[in-house]
């Protein structure tokens, strides 16, 4: 589960620095429409059965589903009310427009942390230009 959370966090923001409070406010926006986007749309495979045979492993999945899917199929540890208010909140959902509203968030965070970094300094050049393509002189 950690490996799939922090493949989407990097994935979504990248691996730039966050530090600011206009960062931190950015990231909870990314994050509450990346939640939406992950757990009603993003189907995942479950892993039910892995067999070792000598060397080969021979692993069995379920079928995909999306982590919203898995809860309304839930009997009994989920209550009523939660899988009501899920389905509330998943009527209205439109993955392209969530997709959409992350990735101006994120260019938006790109543009704020990019712009606190400032510009990088030149190395020092050590070798003049063509120094490499000047034959090299006999003192006689």
């Amino acid at each position: 589960m950690e490996q799939k959370n922090w493949h989407i966090v990097r994935q979504t923001v990248g691996y730039h620095r966050y530090d600011t409070a206009a960062e931190l406010k950015l990231l909870n926006q990314i994050w509450a429409r990346q939640r939406l986007l992950t757990n009603h749309f993003g189907p995942q495979q479950k892993l039910l059965a892995k067999v070792r045979t000598g060397a080969q492993i021979s692993k069995t999945y379920d079928r995909p589903a999306t982590p919203f899917q898995r809860v309304l199929a839930d009997t009994g540890t989920v209550s009523r009310d939660v899988k009501t208010r899920l389905r509330r909140e998943n009527k209205p959902l439109n993955p392209a427009a969530i997709q959409r509203q992350i990735q101006a968030l994120s260019a938006e965070l790109l543009t704020l942390t990019t712009a606190k970094q400032g510009t990088k300094p030149q190395p020092a050049i050590r070798a003049k230009p063509n120094d490499s393509t000047n034959q090299p002189r006999r003192a006689s």
